[in-house]
């Protein structure tokens, strides 16, 4: 694995951690769906299920992870939340949401975990 790789592994159990210790399940961690993409984790928060995505960057860095979901990588995670749905049974009774959790590691220091909920 790569160095860019081990970040962003990093950066997803960190994540997975902070969705666990706010109450949700994790049901899956870096689902595939052929070449349509990847969705980081599901969850379940309730009777919701939860797409996340993870975008980890050093601290440092010129963009902020939560910028890195354009309007294009919305869609596309809808997408990938339909064909989730499809594979596993139907929709949830609560409906789904899709969050980004933007993690930024510091030089020194505790990394930084943002959960924003419902963003596409």
């Amino acid at each position: 694995m790569n160095a860019r790789g081990a970040l962003g592994k990093y950066g997803e159990e960190l994540a997975a951690r902070r969705l666990t210790e706010a109450g949700m399940t994790v049901l899956e961690r870096n689902w595939r769906c052929g070449r349509t993409g990847e969705i980081d984790i599901v969850a379940q928060d309730g009777d919701v299920l939860v797409v996340c995505e993870v975008k980890t960057r050093r601290g440092g860095c010129f963009e902020h992870p939560m910028a890195a979901v354009t309007p294009d990588k919305a869609e596309r995670l809808r997408g990938l939340a339909e064909r989730w749905i499809q594979t596993h049974g139907g929709a949830p009774p609560g409906g789904v949401r899709i969050d980004l959790i933007g993690v930024v590691l510091p030089d020194r220091g505790a990394p930084v975990v943002e959960h924003a909920r419902g963003v596409a």
